[in-house]
């Protein structure tokens, strides 16, 4: 059995994320408890909404540590949209300092005068780290994303995937051993997203067995 946590920090609706790891043959349990984290096999953290105001919900429940830490154990950790952002540095968004897990910034989108910001809709992802387990056997390269900023690693080949929007080519993912994170929503992207969240479960999955016969 694969047990999942996923991190509730009042920011978005959880269960669309719960569903479709369940779907995948997970067993979800959403918490805003260090301990449950500690003791699940992987640590999803979804966000929808603001940066300074996810990373004080954050600190008011004394996750900041903990999330630190379990990224650094080693554990499989997935980030999806704000809560990609939130593990870099800061934002142009607000003023709190990120949690300082990945080294950069989230930028701002420059005005275009054909885009619209937010960048919402589908969009097609082109893949930096082509061979990465998220991305094994997509049905199509078509995933949702609603966002005004984007992640922007200071090493580039942290980035696993873009998106381009306008004349704009920004990060669409991350990953980094153990530490994977989105800024699209998998759970909004119909057959491809439910994929990548069967491929994280499948992860998770593939580690457990590999600790068992270790």
């Amino acid at each position: 059995m694969v047990r999942i946590a996923v991190v509730d920090y009042d920011m978005g609706n959880l269960h669309s994320a719960c569903k479709g790891l369940q779907q995948a043959g997970a067993t979800t349990h959403v918490t805003d408890v260090a301990r449950d984290l500690e003791q699940a096999d992987a640590v999803v953290l979804p966000g929808v909404g603001a940066f300074d105001p996810a990373v004080q919900h954050l600190r008011s429940r004394d996750l900041i540590h903990p999330v630190r830490d379990i990224i650094a154990s080693g554990k499989p950790f997935l980030g999806i949209c704000l809560g990609l952002q939130i593990l870099l540095e800061g934002s142009e968004e607000g003023v709190e300092a990120g949690l300082e897990i990945i080294p950069g910034y989230v930028r701002r989108f420059h005005p275009e005068p054909d885009i619209t910001i937010p960048h919402m809709g589908w969009n097609a992802l082109q893949y930096n780290q082509p061979k990465l387990a998220l991305w094994n056997d997509l049905p199509n390269d078509w995933v949702y994303f609603v966002h005004s900023f984007y992640a922007d690693p200071s090493d580039p080949a942290m980035r696993a995937a873009t998106v381009t929007h306008g004349t704009q080519t920004v990060t669409a993912a991350i990953a980094h051993e153990n530490l994977m994170a989105v800024q699209f929503h998998p759970e909004k992207s119909s057959t491809a997203g439910l994929k990548i969240l069967a491929n994280f479960v499948t992860l998770v999955r593939q580690q457990q067995l590999a600790v068992a016969a270790s």
